[in-house]
């Protein structure tokens, strides 16, 4: 998968692992990434699935956290963040609010097998262990778009490798060096406010 990486990125990671800006961290996120994926729905189907959106990042926001716990880069873990939520796409035919195609779905699966086996992610379990115990609300699915799959979004040709773009525009395997003083300031998120807490 392709993603774009940057101190915000870094910034981020260091405030969902702050305890005290964490959750501050997490509701910015969480916003941030259900608006831009409402921006890919079909216009006609944005509202209906927000609060399944809100619920879905809010979930993957843990399984983030463990990925790093476990070893992971900051854009491997954010990668499979980034796959669970395609899986859940997948799974509810919103295609067209895809980032990577159809038929790439099997092979990031496999690449981080060892990860998602062990908390038990599927393609049709994209959240395994890490799903809520009420599950997430419900979004009604567009199955009929599976017959033909459109993905205006989706970039294929990445599923062997994390590939990161820089603010420079550089495309590099396997991401960017993580920074010793990332600013936690600097996280979605968070402000100036937030950290005088």
């Amino acid at each position: 998968m392709k993603l774009r990486q940057n101190a915000r990125h870094f910034a981020s990671r260091k405030a969902l692992e702050t305890p005290v800006v964490r959750s501050v961290a997490v509701s910015g996120l969480v916003r941030m990434h259900t608006k831009i994926f409402l921006g890919k729905a079909d216009p006609e189907r944005a509202d209906e699935r927000k609060d399944h959106l809100d619920g879905l990042f809010e979930a993957t926001m843990d399984s983030y956290l463990k990925a790093l716990q476990e070893g992971y880069t900051e854009a491997e873990a954010r990668e499979i963040t980034h796959i669970q939520a395609n899986f859940d796409f997948y799974n509810h035919g919103w295609t067209e609010m895809m980032e990577i195609p159809v038929d790439e779905l099997e092979a990031h699966h496999e690449r981080y097998g060892e990860f998602f086996g062990r908390w038990d992610i599927t393609i049709d379990d994209p959240l395994g262990q890490f799903a809520p115990p009420e599950g997430l609300p419900e979004a009604p699915s567009t199955p009929e778009r599976l017959e033909d799959p459109e993905h205006p979004h989706a970039e294929g040709g990445f599923a062997d490798d994390v590939y990161v773009e820089t603010e420079d525009g550089e495309l590099v395997v396997g991401g960017q060096t993580e920074p010793d003083d990332a600013d936690v300031s600097k996280a979605v998120g968070v402000g100036d406010d937030d950290l005088e807490d």
